[in-house]
């Protein structure tokens, strides 16, 4: 066992089951400094589409070297560790008996130490590419939260009642920032930037919704249906042209993060 923040925190494994791709675990685990391997994503839930990816959490402590992983002789793109940016630090994008298999490296030092931050409330938001409104360092305790574990042992924390508390206000003054802007720019008849930032804050309304719910948020994939706003796409189908059309959008978008729905 991993001890976590108030000690031992028991584990689960699991193994895939009968496909070409399942054999690749145990050749992850031999890679130097990696002590876990993990599933995650639509595969880890049982929700995958034929096409779906293959993610896996490579947990090290350490260092991983790009090397030790390119020797394996897998086809694509691998990056040294920390190259991706905070949180998500860095992996390997590639193709392995036909399937995009997608390599994920965690610190497990860093990870242990956000879950710690985690069950104390704490955390910060980091800006990364692929997600609108930032991504949450306590994104690494969900992970452990919700993914499989095929080699070693991790733990698999709750969603702690500090973090329910603290998270929302921050995602809502971000929120609130958002909005702000947009209305800055509808005022000039930016389209682009006042629906990108209402965009922003429907989903920083959603991720403070859902983690007043206790509900782990890995990524932004269909967050705003998940949290009950589902409403907002029609907002977002004809947002309008001019200032005064625009300032309606912000308008309803405004309401839907004040007259939420309660459906916890």
């Amino acid at each position: 066992m991993i001890a976590g923040p108030a000690g031992p925190i028991p584990s689960r494994r699991h193994r895939l089951t009968s496909h070409p791709v399942e054999h690749i675990s145990e050749r992850l685990a031999q890679i130097p400094g990696v002590v876990a391997v993990t599933l995650g994503g639509s595969r880890a839930r049982d929700e995958a589409r034929p096409d779906s990816d293959w993610d896996f959490g490579l947990y090290y402590r350490g260092t991983i070297l790009a090397a030790d992983i390119e020797a394996l002789g897998w086809p694509g793109e691998v990056s040294e560790p920390r190259a991706w940016g905070p949180v998500v630090n860095g992996g390997a994008w590639l193709t392995i008996e036909g399937e995009h298999v997608d390599l994920c490296y965690r610190d497990l030092d860093e990870v242990m130490h956000a879950v710690g931050d985690a069950e104390d409330g704490r955390w910060t938001l980091e800006p990364l590419a692929t997600y609108v409104a930032g991504i949450p360092t306590y994104v690494l305790a969900g992970e452990l939260a919700l993914c499989r574990v095929l080699v070693g042992e991790l733990p698999r924390p709750s969603f702690p009642d500090a973090l329910a508390l603290a998270a929302p206000p921050v995602w809502r003054q971000q929120g609130f920032i958002s909005l702000y802007t947009a209305a800055a720019h509808a005022e000039r008849g930016d389209v682009t930037a006042a629906v990108a930032n209402m965009a922003r804050a429907i989903i920083t309304e959603a991720q403070a919704l859902l983690a007043e719910r206790h509900q782990w948020v890995l990524n932004e994939k269909s967050i705003v249906e998940r949290a009950g706003l589902g409403g907002a796409h029609e907002v977002f189908v004809d947002p309008g042209g001019t200032p005064e059309e625009l300032g309606v959008s912000i308008g309803i978008v405004s309401i839907m993060k004040t007259d939420r729905p309660d459906i916890r």
